[in-house]
């Protein structure tokens, strides 16, 4: 057989090919599944956090800023430690990016405070002389939809299995009981900022898109 395909070089390549594309398969998918799996210490988004997520998405935030740390010095001198898979595991849609207008937003959560994202989002250039990053007041007054971002998280978790309501994990339950769960943690985060319209906003039970996002910010480390 393979004096025969040696002298049809055609079917010799065909071959070829077949034999090294299953020999790939076999040697890169188990090594990729068990990259892909969540690294220690990851979670699902809270409801809060995916409802800032969502603002995040909304206002094209990610059309300037990456969320992919690369593994290069010059990349994680300034960042941190670079990206693993696994810590994307939850991410629907990933936030990679390609292109860096602003920085990458990967692990801002270490070293942003709430403080700092309140001042940035209301004028950025009065934080990064000569930004070219837009104002956003108007998050700080429109009211983030929570019933979607609860929508998202109930879908994930009934068809992909994503681990909510398990120990150690975020709480999700009824959508009154996340709604519940989602207004506490604004009120930590409200307890940080000077605006005193997002204070008295969420002290009546409403969530502005600022407080929500600041919320998702905080939560990438």
């Amino acid at each position: 057989m393979f004096h025969w395909l040696e002298q049809r070089p055609f079917f010799f390549t065909v071959v070829l090919f077949i034999f090294v594309s299953f020999a790939g398969l076999i040697e890169a998918i188990p090594d990729f599944a068990k990259a892909s799996q969540p690294t220690v210490g990851t979670k699902p988004y809270t409801v809060l956090e995916l409802t800032g997520r969502q603002v995040y998405i909304k206002d094209s935030c990610n059309a300037c800023h990456s969320q992919m740390i690369r593994p290069f010095k010059s990349e994680t001198d300034r960042y941190g430690m670079y990206s693993l898979s696994g810590e994307y595991a939850y991410d629907r849609p990933f936030l990679w990016g390609s292109k860096r207008t602003g920085p990458d937003l990967m692990r801002i959560g270490n070293y942003r405070t709430t403080d700092w994202h309140e001042n940035h989002m209301m004028d950025p250039s009065s934080i990064v002389p000569g930004s070219l990053m837009p104002k956003y007041p108007h998050m700080f007054k429109n009211i983030a939809d929570v019933e979607t971002a609860y929508a998202e998280a109930y879908t994930v978790k009934k068809v992909f299995g994503v681990p909510y309501d398990q120990e150690g994990m975020p709480k999700l339950g009824t959508f009154e009981e996340a709604k519940a769960n989602a207004l506490a943690q604004a009120k930590t985060i409200a307890a940080d900022m000077k605006n005193q319209a997002v204070k008295d906003a969420v002290a009546n039970g409403q969530i502005p898109e600022i407080v929500a996002l600041i919320a998702y910010l905080n939560s990438l480390k």
